[in-house]
């Protein structure tokens, strides 16, 4: 079954089961973070998993204390100071969250640690998401100067409601794995010792499901994403926006230096 993604190095790829596929966030030493080919990665998987007759549900995880901490710095630098990196960011993301919508293979995330950015995208986007107590899921985009693009725009509102989801995307408030479950972010909340168990216990369970019922429920229930894609696309389309402004060149200055970002308050919108 491992045949298929022997192509892919930024992510490792087994198997804790049969017919489940497990992806892992495989860079600790930075806490996961993503570079341009671990995003592209992470893009384009779901399409060989919808096609790969021998899985039947997938488990994305994150090795170490975190699940992911989103596009490093190298990447988004990149954005910042060239228009094609920016344009190949923006279709890559559009194409991780429709790919994830799209694949008809059940996807189970197990949160654990800090989540951000493209990793936190397909972590709430997965069809059962569990979250460890210790866990830290926080969307960072306005305060490294630019729109909440990523995946936000498409499901926050409806996992969370809308005045839950502006508190916390236009202040990057940070929530843990309790809090997560209490607003309806994640599906479940467990012990931290607990969740890569629970993860294999639910794949095992979608595993042996009726597939036909099982994959069509999951379309028809992501036609909800589906409708709010318009929104979605402009988000992102913003988001790129920003990565060509002053205000993210300062947000990275300002992470980089460990310091609050100072932005300028008469810049136009």
């Amino acid at each position: 079954m491992l045949d298929r993604y022997k192509k892919y190095h930024a992510l490792k790829i087994d198997s804790p089961g049969d017919r489940i596929l497990r992806i892992t966030f495989d860079k600790p030493e930075t806490m996961n973070s993503l570079d341009a080919e671990g995003h592209r990665e992470l893009t384009y998987i779901w399409r060989d998993i919808d096609e790969d007759e021998n899985v039947s549900s997938v488990i994305l995880t994150g090795k170490g204390k975190a699940f992911s901490a989103g596009g490093d710095f190298g990447m988004i630098e990149d954005m910042i100071e060239d228009h094609k990196a920016r344009a190949r960011s923006w279709k890559e993301a559009r194409d991780l969250v429709y790919n994830i919508i799209n694949c008809s293979k059940p996807i189970v995330s197990a949160i654990n640690g800090a989540a951000v950015g493209a990793g936190l995208v397909a972590g709430l986007l997965a069809d059962i998401s569990i979250a460890g107590k210790s866990a830290k899921i926080v969307d960072g985009h306005t305060r490294l100067g630019v729109a909440a693009g990523d995946s936000a725009v498409i499901n926050w509102p409806l996992l969370c409601g809308m005045a839950k989801a502006k508190y916390h995307l236009l202040l990057c408030e940070p929530m843990d794995g309790e809090e997560a479950e209490r607003l309806g972010m994640v599906s479940l909340c467990v012990e931290d010792n607990e969740l890569q168990a629970k993860a294999i216990h639910i794949a095992e369970r979608l595993r042996d499901s009726a597939p036909a019922a099982t994959r069509w429920t999951k379309y028809a229930l992501n036609n909800w994403y589906r409708m709010a894609g318009p929104s979605f696309d402009a988000s992102t389309a913003l988001e790129m926006l920003g990565f060509a402004s002053p205000e993210a060149a300062e947000g990275v200055r300002s992470h980089r230096e460990k310091r609050s970002p100072k932005f300028d308050l008469d810049s136009p919108t």
